[in-house]
């Protein structure tokens, strides 16, 4: 039997998505608690990702968002980790601003610890893809535009996405200018 490059890099992006998220789930969590969910998409939930992202960006004018749809199209899989609305039971805490979990329930404000978890866990994921050589980068729209559809359960408040590429040149770095970046001094857009 013969197996094509395209294949085999194609099944080798699959078997990382799944490494990724292997490695979100055994990074180091507060309390020991997991407050995340993670999913893979490709084929139509992927494009009707990237059309989320353009309708966002249309609509907000943040032309970010139509350069990041731009990038999933061109990756094989998003990996989406999302930061779920739980609470630790600490007395005094005080990391989310509110006092105590008591007091962050009440008022609405989400856990430091998810918002830290997901950044750690996120952080051993990419360190992953770039171990095997798979193109990658978090994007903040392709989450936004993934809790826009619903894609998450509704007890996920923060998003983001990882698209996954295997290419010539990665399609995540050296990208265009956009609008934004002028705009928003001290926030490299690119």
């Amino acid at each position: 039997m013969k197996y094509t490059g395209e294949k085999l890099q194609l099944r080798a992006v699959e078997t990382v998505a799944s490494l990724m998220i292997t490695a979100a789930k055994t990074a180091p969590k507060g309390c020991g608690r997991d407050s995340m969910e993670t999913l893979i998409i490709d084929g139509e939930d992927k494009d009707a990702l990237a059309a989320e992202m353009r309708k966002i960006g249309t609509e907000t004018r943040q032309p970010f968002y139509l350069r990041d749809a731009d990038n999933v199209d061109l990756s094989a899989c998003v990996v989406l980790f999302g930061a779920l609305e739980t609470y630790r039971g600490l007395p005094y805490c005080n990391y989310c601003g509110a006092g105590d979990c008591f007091g962050a329930n009440k008022s609405g404000a989400h856990c430091a610890f998810a918002v830290g978890d997901l950044g750690i866990a996120m952080g051993s994921a990419v360190s992953v893809a770039a171990n095997h050589r798979i193109d990658n980068r978090i994007l903040f729209s392709a989450g936004k535009a993934a809790l826009s559809l619903g894609i998450f359960s509704k007890k996920v408040f923060l998003g983001y996405g990882v698209p996954l590429s295997v290419s010539e040149k990665s399609p995540y770095f050296d990208r265009p200018e956009t609008a934004s970046a002028s705009a928003a001094p001290g926030c490299n857009a690119k």
